[in-house]
Order: structure tokens, then C-alpha cells, then sequence
């Protein structure tokens, strides 16, 4: 078992002077190492196995790519080779594709490129240009970006929309009308002819719901009250920029969206409060979390990657991915079940499970386990753990004349809450 070397650690990593490359095995993920050529060049290595070939995969070169980073990017690296995909061959395709498409005419991505030139100087602040092309980076370009904009019809803008449809309701709508604006762009530039097949009335109207109209999907798997304490220390012990996510996530009982694409200038230090903006949110209301000590030191743990506005940003600068902070507490579920195969209990029952259904624990779970404690443990009035999560409370009435949102009163619970999850 390779020790895992610190950020300092690894900085103070010298060549041996032989003529060869040196690699040093980093840890932290099996297979990561540090090459350090003879005239100093460093980069990041991967040594793995893919099917049944030895491979080294590049990550980049340090420091342009952190520590943390090249172990975050040897995660999803392991992930795809876990789910039977090459990376080493996925990559060679994307290229190969997006070269071909190059040829022959103008791409989604490349409309989407040049209409951002374009247009998004409209927006207000860099944090909304930087959300706008991240949620078209996400949810879009996997699906319709090698394609030419003028072969793009309206079963493609579906595949785009539909596996986020019903359980991201908010955002995949979001995302459907600024596909439209980009083919408008690719029209009227010359680039396509005919309707937009990302229109809503007359056209997907026809096909999805009405996003007012979506109902919401069953309870997610929560975390035990009696387990989280045990749970949120074991999530301490991850390494990542994701597990700091999923820290924050859990202090604040916030959406996996709204901390993914949380920015600095949301947070005021001064005043210990994160601002979401409307457009961020669910309700479309702005929504203040108090932040308890925990939660700012998480924050001030995570370095200012340049270039990025996001606090918990991805290993390029863009907002992490949606399976990102899923899938440390997938890791996490899978070496509970593996320990307890290996000491002879069913692993079915092993990890971080829901005490209702058995299914392992979510991160949206995590806003359930609060309300629970909230009901059950303590004597906070209902309506403050209802607005903590952003959740409308009382009739449209009601709601008109209560101006505040108990914010300060909130921050003695959150500071309770924390304090429950053993953070402090």
C-alpha cells in the first residue's frame, strides 16, 4: 500500500539523475504516479490495466493540474475502465469524430462557441456566462455537439432532454430554451434552415410533460439518524474535490446543483452567509444558508483554481459533474459492502443505507436525514427547517407577508446540525 504524499510532499519530489524519466507513485489511487523527466518536465501518469493491456494515461502536466486534481481525474478514469469503456480509445473516437465533423460543416459545439462570442456579453456577471456555457457543456454537448447543426432534428434535442427531464426538471428546461437560442443563431447565421427543433409550443410540447407539471419522483435514500455522525466522519476521510462538495453539501442540507455550481462571490465571509441566486434555485428565489464554522472551513480549504468562479471546481474550471459528488458516497458504499463480505456479513446490509427502503444513501438523501433530525430530535419549529431547504412554507398569502427568512434564527440550527453530524 503506496502512503498517500501530501501537495508539499510531492512538490519537494527530485529527479534521481539517471537518464530515464523517474516516476513516483503519489498514492491516494492505485496507479498515480509523478514523472519528473532529467530536465525537470513533470506530469502526471496513470498506470493501469485496460482489459488485459498494461497502459499509461496522461493527466497533465504539474503544477498546471494539482494533486487533488490528477487524482480526481485517475478516479473517473477508473470508473469508465470499471464500466467496460476504453478512455484511451473513447478519447481517439471524440477526436476522430469531432475532426470528421469538422470537415463537413459546422458542429453544435461550434455554434455553441460562436454564439457565446456572440451573445452572452448580455448576461450580467461572469458567474451567470460561466453557469449559461456549463449547463450546454453538460447537458447538451454530450448528445448534439459533433453533430452539424443542420442535421440536428427534433428526436436529438429529446435524446438531449429527456434523461434529466423528469428528475431535473428546472434545468433541463433551462437547457431546452438555450439549445433553441443557439440553432436560432445557426439560422439566421446561414448555418441550418427550416423550424427549431428544440421550440416548445407546437412542437416538444407535444412530447414532455410540462415542467410545472412533472411530478416529483419518490423519496430519496437517506442516511439513518443514528448512522450519520459515523457517516460524515467517514466522508472526512475521502480525499478530493468532490468529498469537500459532499462535506458542504451535508453542513448546509443544500441540493448536489447548488453546491456544485456554488462561486466565491456567493459566499461573505463577514457575514458567514452563502447567497444562491434565483436562477440557481428550484423556487427561483434567492435563498441565504447560514453557514456554521464547519462549513466555511470547508470552504477555505478549497483552493482558487484561475480562471474559475466555482468553489468546488472541476479539474478544467468548470462546475463539477453530476455524478461527481454521487459517486464518492457510491465508493464509499461499495468498501462497506466489501469489508463485510470479507468479515461474513451480507453486504446487502452493509454501508450507508436508507432504514426505510434498504437502498444505499444518496446525496439528496442528505436534505431527508435533516428534515428527520429536525422532526425528531430537537424543538425547531417546522417552518425553519422548511425554509432551511428552501421549500415554500404556508399559502401564497402567507408567503407575501413574511419578508424574512428567519436567517439569523436558522443559523443557531444549522450550528446544531453540524454539531449533531459530529463536524465539530
Amino acid at each position: 500500500m503506496v502512503d498517500e504524499l501530501s501537495p508539499i510532499e510531492v512538490k519537494r519530489l527530485k529527479h534521481d539523475g539517471r537518464r530515464r524519466n523517474a516516476l513516483f507513485a503519489v498514492g491516494g489511487v492505485s496507479g498515480l504516479h509523478l514523472q519528473i523527466t532529467p530536465t525537470g518536465g513533470r506530469s502526471w501518469i496513470l498506470r493501469t490495466t485496460i482489459g488485459s493491456k498494461r497502459r499509461d494515461l496522461g493527466l497533465g502536466g504539474y503544477p498546471d493540474v494539482s494533486l487533488a486534481q490528477a487524482r480526481e481525474r485517475a478516479r473517473e478514469i477508473k470508473e469508465q475502465i470499471w464500466q467496460g469503456i476504453d478512455p484511451i480509445e473513447k478519447r481517439k473516437a471524440a477526436r476522430a469524430e469531432l475532426a470528421a465533423a469538422q470537415r463537413r460543416g459546422l458542429t453544435f459545439s461550434e455554434a455553441f462557441e460562436r454564439y457565446a462570442e456572440a451573445k452572452l456579453s448580455e448576461l450580467g456577471t461572469d458567474a451567470d456566462r460561466v453557469r449559461w456555457k456549463s449547463s450546454i457543456t453538460r447537458y447538451a454537448v454530450p448528445e448534439l455537439g459533433p453533430m452539424l447543426v443542420g442535421d440536428i432534428a427534433v428526436q436529438d434535442v429529446l435524446r438531449a432532454l429527456e434523461p434529466y427531464w423528469q428528475t431535473k426538471t428546472e434545468t433541463a428546461s433551462r437547457v431546452r430554451a438555450r439549445i433553441e437560442a443557439i440553432l436560432s443563431w445557426a439560422t439566421v447565421a446561414g448555418h441550418r434552415t427550416g423550424e427549431n427543433p428544440a421550440r416548445w409550443r407546437g412542437n416538444l410540447d407535444a412530447l414532455l410533460p410540462k415542467p410545472g407539471r412533472v411530478a416529483e419522483k419518490g423519496n430519496q435514500p437517506a442516511i439513518a439518524l443514528p448512522d450519520a455522525a459515523a457517516w460524515f466522519a467517514a466522508v472526512k476521510l475521502q480525499n478530493g474535490t468532490a468529498a469537500k462538495a459532499l462535506l458542504f453539501l451535508a453542513l448546509c442540507a443544500s441540493r448536489s446543483g447548488e453546491v456544485r455550481e456554488a462561486t466565491w462571490d456567493e459566499i461573505d465571509h463577514e457575514a458567514k452567509i452563502w447567497t444562491i441566486p434565483a436562477e440557481r434555485m428550484k423556487a427561483e428565489r434567492a435563498h441565504r444558508v447560514p453557514l456554521a464554522g464547519p462549513a466555511l472551513a470547508v470552504v477555505s480549504t478549497m483552493p482558487r483554481l484561475k480562471g474559475s468562479p466555482f468553489i468546488f471546481a472541476a479539474p478544467r474550471g468548470g462546475a463539477l459533474s453530476d455524478m461527481s459528488i454521487s459517486a464518492v458516497m457510491r465508493r464509499m458504499q461499495a468498501s462497506a459492502e466489501k469489508a463485510a463480505e470479507k468479515a461474513g456479513i451480507d453486504p446487502s446490509k452493509a454501508g450507508w443505507r436508507d432504514p426505510r427502503s434498504g437502498r444505499p444513501a444518496v446525496p439528496h438523501g442528505l436534505r431527508s436525514t435533516f428534515r428527520d433530525w429536525a422532526a425528531e430530535l430537537t424543538d425547531w419549529p417546522r417552518d425553519m427547517a422548511e425554509i432551511a431547504l428552501a421549500h415554500k412554507v404556508g399559502s401564497e398569502v402567507e408567503r407575501a407577508y413574511r419578508r424574512g427568512d428567519m436567517v439569523e434564527k436558522r443559523r443557531q440550527m444549522m450550528a446544531d446540525w453540524a454539531k449533531f453530524l459530529g463536524a465539530t
